[in-house]
């Protein structure tokens, strides 16, 4: 069971992989503790915004909607490859999801079909939302790619975790289509060779 960083060890090891970050307000201390737990931590999680322009992305991803409570991740990869901190502890970004692909996340295996939602994912995953209009047509800048891959090594490589350990939101909650518009596949190749 893996106690999450501390959120100074989060912006350290994000800075370490040489990832140009932004810190947001009171993104330290910016939360939903109150709602739960948030630990032990398995994994991180992908996500597309469906937003456009950064300083809009970031805005709504540190403070929600009227149904959805901010923070919605904890960092938001910009178009640009810059990584900004908008909470830290529980967030609002994986919802409930399959117990079965938490399952193959701890044991860092390959991940069955998600079809149920059951289990709290705010809790075990930390999150990364990527500026995107998640339509398939939207363009992935390298930069972004980069940082993404860059962002889930830094928290794998921490914690002592392999590239299985990242997951896109679309594998673990049914219905879910994010992050669209490139492969977890290759994504979590990339991971891989970063960490060797």
């Amino acid at each position: 069971m893996a106690s999450p960083m501390s959120a100074g060890n989060f912006l350290d090891v994000l800075r370490d992989e040489g990832i140009t970050v932004v810190e947001v307000g009171d993104w330290r201390t910016h939360n939903r503790n109150h709602k739960g737990p948030w630990g032990p931590v398995h994994g991180v999680m992908i996500h597309h915004t469906v937003t456009s322009g950064t300083a809009n992305t970031v805005r709504i991803c540190r403070d929600g909607y009227a149904s959805l409570p901010g923070p919605l991740c904890h960092g938001v990869i910009a178009k640009n490859g810059s990584l900004h901190l908008v909470g830290y502890g529980r967030a609002n970004h994986a919802g409930l999801g399959d117990d079965d692909v938490l399952r193959a996340v701890i044991a860092e295996r390959a991940l069955p079909t998600d079809n149920e939602a059951n289990t709290d994912g705010n809790r075990h995953f930390y999150g990364f939302e990527c500026e995107n209009l998640g339509d398939g047509e939207d363009p992935w800048p390298a930069a972004q790619l980069e940082t993404i891959e860059r962002a889930a090594a830094a928290v794998c490589r921490w914690h002592g975790w392999n590239s299985r350990s990242v997951i896109g939101h679309r594998e673990w909650q049914p219905g879910k289509i994010d992050p669209r518009g490139f492969s977890m596949n290759t994504m979590r190749e990339r991971i891989h060779n970063r960490l060797k």
